[in-house]
């Protein structure tokens, strides 16, 4: 990795540490606390380890990458509203990306599982795996929320 490269995804990981995501990690929703037994039944062995063990879908295998309908992103673990569509934008990334969250819909923790620290965020709720975010979105925000695919399922709206 070439230095201008490593000092920018440090310079990316600090500023997501101190955006309005850092910030969430309070919410007033109440917690959905299963056994693993009972995650394990209701989603499916893709789901079960994005959302239960922090595991990473392959870039440019959701379908959710290429919704463009008006709607809102939920949760695929306990159907929390996440993300509204008007928040989703083409990051070139090959993951469903958002410049913004639902008011209180995520929390957020240090990751440290590549050396580099990254902002993790779940969901308020159940606490499941969403993605990370990071400083290099678009306005409004400058946040890109990069989000696996199969943590969520899109509800088109009436």
């Amino acid at each position: 990795m070439k230095r201008r490269n490593l000092f920018t995804l440090l310079a990316a990981a600090g500023l997501a540490s101190r955006s309005r995501a850092a910030g969430s990690t309070t919410s007033s929703i109440g917690r959905l606390d299963l056994p693993d037994e009972e995650w394990r039944k209701r989603l499916s062995p893709e789901q079960y380890r994005v959302l239960r063990h922090e595991a990473t879908e392959p870039r440019q295998s959701s379908p959710l990458n290429h919704e463009k309908r008006r709607g809102t992103f939920v949760c695929a673990g306990c159907e929390l509203p996440l993300f509204d569509s008007a928040m989703k934008y083409e990051s070139g990334t090959g993951w469903p990306s958002f410049f913004d969250v639902l008011p209180g819909a995520v929390g957020t923790k240090r990751d440290w599982s590549l050396i580099i620290p990254r902002t993790e965020y779940h969901c308020a709720r159940c606490e499941g795996h969403q993605g990370h975010v990071f400083g290099d979105g678009p306005a409004p925000t400058g946040l890109r929320y990069c989000n696996n695919g199969v943590a969520l399922r899109f509800e088109a709206a009436a």
